[in-house]
């Protein structure tokens, strides 16, 4: 890859890590492919460092998943993010959506049409923002763990730092 490419991805990488740590929660939505979530999502779910320095961009963020398919209804993909969103320490809320033969679900414009189906994907939102400020004041009693407190931010530091290698 020449120069600029990787200069678009470096500003998109920086872009989502500024997000990752701005945000509340987040939505993560992968279309279905061969029975797995697409490999784009999951490369750009790898970009979001689980670290950074003693700082850890997810925990205690919430999170939602949703995916859309082009056959019938299976949640492959879903759950597949919801053990990555456990990995990085995020609460990932009890409700999710997926979306059978999507191409189906969508008008002219792109806006989903009235169905059982856009009836969950609101259910969704609506629990993800519940969750949210539920724990939005008490994120971080939840995510407290011993290991983390007896380790000093210095010492996590030089433990995981990479520049080494």
């Amino acid at each position: 890859m020449n120069a600029a490419i990787w200069g678009l991805i470096g500003t998109l990488v920086g872009e989502l890590r500024d997000l990752t740590l701005w945000c509340e929660g987040m939505v993560w939505c992968s279309p279905e492919r061969h029975g797995a979530m697409t490999g784009i999502m999951k490369s750009q779910i790898d970009w979001i460092p689980l670290s950074m320095g003693a700082i850890r961009p997810t925990q205690g963020k919430t999170l939602a998943v949703m995916q859309v398919s082009g056959g019938s209804q299976s949640f492959n993909a879903v759950n597949q993010m919801r053990i990555l969103g456990r990995w990085m320490r995020m609460i990932t809320i009890p409700n999710q959506s997926s979306v059978a033969k999507a191409f189906q679900e969508f008008d002219e414009v792109g806006r989903m049409k009235p169905s059982a189906y856009y009836d969950r994907v609101v259910d969704v939102m609506e629990e993800l923002v519940k969750f949210t400020l539920l724990t939005r004041d008490v994120s971080e009693f939840l995510i407290n763990r011993y290991s983390e407190r007896k380790e000093s931010a210095e010492a996590l530091g030089k433990r995981v730092n990479l520049g080494s290698i």
